[in-house]
């Protein structure tokens, strides 16, 4: 069933915000050259070509992007960006100490599960078009814990060497750390990311797994085995 139907909103209300979300991050490029950010500069303009890739996956590859998953894969890089940029009159951005104290668990819960869809959907894809290979249902939600996990472990090892090498060049920081409990809440928040993929999400990428099962194959999307 389309991501869509299920949240019960048009899909032309959900392109809407999409597109919303998108001249927003035009707008936070634009406020971090205006400030000489690099950081803000960097995170909104990869935010804003991550917005493309449901458009590029579709258009080149034949895997469905409705306009539910589009908004999906959005949302979490936009609200990456917001929180790099902040609201005039919230004073300063949204992540940090003086920041909003939910708005890095939230992103980071986000921004996983849309990391354990991409992992679930390939996984499942192997699984159909191997038939030496077989996942069944509980392995499959150990393997998105544990593939959201190392993913968010990497990518916090990432953020570190970031935020060093900058120290060193001395520019701007485009990642932050914030400490060793911030790091450890980072991976917790991940793993609710992973779960609820895990429990309400898979029945979302049904189409995208049998479109990339099909690539697996040799044949078109909507080509009959």
């Amino acid at each position: 069933m389309r991501v869509r139907e299920r949240l019960g909103v048009a899909e032309r209300r959900q392109r809407q915000a999409t597109r919303a979300m998108q001249l927003s991050l035009v707008g936070f490029l634009f406020v971090g050259l205006y400030r000489g950010n690099v950081g803000i500069t960097v995170n909104a303009g990869l935010a804003l070509l991550v917005t493309y890739v449901p458009a590029v996956l579709e258009r080149d590859y034949g895997i469905p992007m409705d306009a539910g998953i589009t908004l999906w894969i959005t949302a979490a890089v936009f609200l990456h960006a917001l929180g790099t940029v902040g609201l005039p009159g919230i004073g300063g951005k949204f992540y940090g100490p003086d920041g909003i104290p939910w708005w890095d668990h939230l992103t980071h819960a986000l921004s996983s599960s849309i990391v354990a869809a991409a992992g679930y959907a390939v996984a499942r894809a192997l699984d159909e078009h191997n038939t030496e290979v077989y996942l069944p249902p509980k392995f499959m939600f150990v393997f998105l814990l544990l593939f959201v996990l190392a993913f968010g472990v990497l990518w916090e090892v990432l953020e570190f060497a970031v935020t060093a090498l900058a120290g060193v060049l001395g520019t701007g920081a485009v990642l932050t750390i914030y400490g060793v409990n911030d790091t450890l809440l980072d991976l917790v928040f991940n793993t609710v990311g992973a779960v609820v993929v895990a429990v309400w999400g898979t029945a979302y990428l049904t189409d995208v797994a049998t479109a990339i099962r099909a690539k697996f194959d040799g044949r078109n999307p909507g080509e009959r085995a």
